[in-house]
């Protein structure tokens, strides 16, 4: 097949579908969210649930285009819970952009989607639902959550629940071989297996790992995927920890962040990888296990990543300095 340069744009984002019937998989949803947007003055609020990668966000984003056409960014407002989600955020932008249906008398309401909403504190969430009940007439919610179960009873109830299942290894394979025939990269059949196995049918992380290996190796095989995905990020997770071991925290704390931009790498990803590497490196021990479990932990609970990460950090450099 014949080869071209990769497009530096994140494909993720290129190849995001704008229209609901051009999703991936997810059949049921889009057969109900369409007929629900056949008389859009009449949608409810909105409750998407299921596993990272498989097309809440985009669903929402589909929506809001349909809804309010070419200039729907200036009628919808996406949040990410997980980075802004203290009852302040829910009082401050929320309920400001909650008051204002616009200009136009055409459109039925405003949209907010907020994403991770499961990571909310509970707080956050009893001030939500009662934003949710004063602006029902000019707002409606889109909430996008891994786990529903997160969510408290009274938003539940105010919801029309979706829920979004993994995708079917041959979708995600069918979808992943097209993208390389538009970018023109040659692939290896058993390298889109190797990835619907590594990304557990997570798309987005699906994608990244592609990409990833498109551009470094200018092909997509299997053992570039495994590398990418397996020996390459944990090589990349003991650099980061060879500059914490040496007492280097700050550029420790550099290189973490830069890999988990470039590789898409969340941070239950970057713990999984660091309890390898530090097997590999002879710095496993159990007060480590130990630091790196209750991190894992407060990461599982919703607690901000990127400050988790960092005091993560700041925890191993100075055991590493005391041992």
């Amino acid at each position: 097949m014949k080869m071209s340069t990769v497009s530096g744009l994140m494909w993720v984002e290129k190849y995001r579908p704008k229209r609901l019937e051009d999703m991936v998989d997810q059949r049921e949803v889009v057969e109900s969210l369409t007929h629900l947007l056949s008389r859009p003055a009449e949608m409810p609020h909105l409750l998407f649930s299921g596993p990272p990668g498989n097309g809440k966000t985009t669903a929402a984003l589909c929506i809001a285009r349909q809804i309010f056409g070419e200039g729907w960014r200036e009628f919808t407002l996406e949040l990410n819970a997980s980075d802004e989600r203290g009852i302040n955020i829910v009082r401050s932008k929320v309920k400001t952009f909650s008051r204002f249906r616009g200009m136009s008398t055409e459109l039925p309401f405003r949209l907010i989607i907020l994403d991770e909403a499961d990571m909310m504190t509970s707080e956050a969430q009893t001030a939500l639902r009662r934003i949710m009940e004063q602006s029902a007439e000019r707002t409606r919610f889109c909430l996008i959550c891994n786990y529903s179960s997160r969510i408290i009873s009274p938003i539940q109830s105010r919801c029309a629940i979706f829920k979004f299942r993994p995708l079917p290894r041959e979708d995600f394979e069918s979808y992943l071989s097209r993208i390389c025939e538009k970018e023109e990269v040659a692939f290896d059949e058993d390298a889109l297996e190797e990835i619907y196995r590594i990304s557990r049918g997570d798309l987005r992380k699906g994608l990244n790992i592609l990409q990833s290996s498109a551009s470094v190796r200018g092909s997509v095989t299997a053992e570039a995927v495994r590398d990418l995905a397996g020996v390459g990020l944990v090589a990349g997770v003991r650099e980061v920890l060879e500059s914490a071991v040496s007492g280097n925290y700050i550029e420790a704390r550099r290189r973490l962040f830069e890999y988990m931009g470039t590789l898409g790498l969340s941070g239950t990803d970057v713990i999984r990888f660091m309890m390898t590497a530090l097997e590999e490196m002879d710095r496993l021990d159990s007060s480590i296990v130990d630091v790196l479990a209750e991190y894992d932990f407060r990461l599982l609970e919703g607690a901000n990543e990127d400050i988790q990460l960092s005091a993560l950090l700041a925890k191993l450099t100075a055991a590493f300095q005391g041992s």
